[in-house]
């Protein structure tokens, strides 16, 4: 979508998607067991968000993905932003990161198995990475069993979000 002057852009993020904005937008996304990640310079005015499926990129292939594959996981997500901010000249330590979603949004009727479920993997990849990377966390929320609206404005750093209420539908057979 384009902006006419003075007015900001919008764009919406599909899963698998990241966006990098160099000038004010509202960068939009729902997360459900997905992980959203948020990165924003005041500086440099700057601000993307990502949104991930699965939480690491497979090693074992000796081909690198493209960057269309490689982002929709986590790992490669982040490390693939890291490095645009890096390049505009952003400091780790400037750099507020906010990472959202990670729900455990199905229903499984099997509660005995101790296999861990997909947001809480992609919720411990985006820990992981955003730490090892040298970002400060300045907000999150992750887990639990509901999705998010998440609306990343990134002329202020803001992001509003709005927990999606868990539907649960039974389905009614007549005679």
């Amino acid at each position: 979508m384009l902006a006419l002057e003075g007015e900001v852009s919008e764009v919406y993020l599909q899963p698998g998607e990241s966006y990098l904005a160099r000038k004010p937008a509202i960068l939009r996304t729902i997360l459900g067991s997905c992980v959203g990640v948020s990165f924003w310079s005041a500086r440099l005015g700057i601000g993307a968000l990502c949104h991930s499926q699965l939480p690491r990129c497979p090693t074992n292939s000796t081909v690198r993905p493209s960057l269309a594959m490689g982002r929709r996981y986590v790992d490669f997500a982040i490390l693939d932003l890291a490095r645009q901010f890096d390049e505009l000249g952003a400091l780790r330590s400037e750099v507020q990161v906010k990472m959202f979603g990670g729900a455990d949004v199905l229903l499984v009727n099997n509660t005995t198995s101790s296999k861990p479920k997909v947001g809480r993997l992609n919720c411990e990849a985006a820990i992981e990475v955003v730490e090892a990377e040298g970002f400060r966390v300045a907000a999150s929320s992750l887990g639990g069993t509901s999705g998010l609206n998440i609306q990343f404005h990134t002329r202020t750093g803001e992001v509003l979000l709005r927990r999606l209420h868990r539907v649960v539908s039974e389905d009614v057979i007549d005679g």
